[in-house]
């Protein structure tokens, strides 16, 4: 199904002078990707999940990946490091790097990921700060990928999973998706923004409490795109329109009390207002901003959408290992 929407996702304002063999040297940022790019990255991906359903591959059983994570990660370091063994390769990994003792002592990242470099053919690098991703990439002798990066950067693999997901179901042009929770600070938000927002007739809300709504760079760069947004405050007055429900946490921390976070939630009487066919997606992991009662409707994607992940991280090592 995915190959037969490769040519309607594509929006008539992409430029046909851009190479779909672009190639990718790092991945720090949703920006980087044109939809050429894109849709030989979701090309590649179908491609996966085939070699995934027939045991894996040997292809890159020369190569080494090190997942490098200054914070803490479940989901992204255990489907990056599958990705790689299902390709044949071999992984070094930590969860812990803060705790590392040339951490401890004050080294720098820019160091450390010039000596790490040397141990493996890609890093996968999740650093405290935000930037650090992008700071670690300009001195990185392999090709580096950005696992999410501090509080309010990007998580661009998640939001490459999240978009993928979307277009296994229906084209990409002329969507309408809510997205909801915690806005400021969400990585996984931010950076489906920037994809979404590379196609044509697309309509965004961004529906969260008043201190915590979409941040301005955000929303800049959504005008200078000619993208339709609303900034709500109430789920109501959005959840019986949208194609797409991405539904994010509000952390305890950032709640004023717990009203604020039952007024975003997605429960069994918000199902009951939505489309027939909206998808409901989550990057997970949830709190009780979306109650297990919505697990079994047929619209929720979200245990799909963290197995598409691996696919996804697949098909990006393979472009960048290549």
């Amino acid at each position: 199904m995915a190959e037969s929407l490769i040519a309607a996702s594509v929006p008539e304002r992409a430029d046909a002078a851009v190479q779909r063999d672009a190639k990718l040297r790092h991945v720090v940022e949703s920006q980087q990707f044109t939809v050429p790019l894109l849709m030989e990255l979701f090309d590649r991906t179908a491609g996966m999940e085939r070699v995934v359903a027939r045991g894996g591959s040997l292809d890159f059983r020369s190569k080494i990946m090190a997942t490098l994570f200054y914070a803490p990660s479940t989901r992204t370091r255990f489907s990056f490091e599958a990705a790689m063994h299902r390709l044949g390769g071999s992984v070094l990994s930590t969860e812990h790097a803060h705790a590392f003792s040339s951490a401890v002592e004050g080294e720098q990242l820019e160091d450390t990921i010039r000596i790490i470099g040397g141990y493996c053919d890609v890093i996968v690098l999740r650093p405290v700060e935000e930037g650090g991703a992008k700071r670690a990439a300009q001195v990185s002798p392999v090709p580096l990928i950005n696992a999410g990066d501090g509080d309010g950067g990007q998580h661009p693999t998640q939001a490459l999973l999240d978009l993928y997901t979307i277009f296994r179901e229906r084209p990409l042009n002329g969507l309408r998706v809510a997205i909801i929770g915690e806005l400021d600070r969400g990585r996984t938000a931010r950076s489906l923004a920037y994809l979404l927002a590379k196609f044509d007739r697309v309509k965004l809300f961004f529906v969260s409490p008043p201190e915590l709504r979409m941040r301005r760079d955000i929303l800049d760069y959504l005008d200078e795109h000619d993208i339709d947004y609303e900034i709500e405050q109430e789920i109501d007055r959005v959840i019986g329109e949208v194609d797409v429900v991405y539904q994010t946490r509000i952390h305890p921390d950032r709640a004023s009390n717990a009203e604020m976070v039952r007024r975003y939630a997605i429960d069994s009487s918000v199902l009951q207002r939505m489309k027939s066919d909206a998808l409901i997606l989550h990057p997970l992991p949830r709190t009780v901003e979306l109650d297990r009662s919505v697990d079994d409707d047929p619209r929720a994607m979200y245990f799909r959408q963290a197995r598409n992940g691996l696919f996804v991280r697949m098909a990006l090592l393979t472009m960048l290992l290549e």
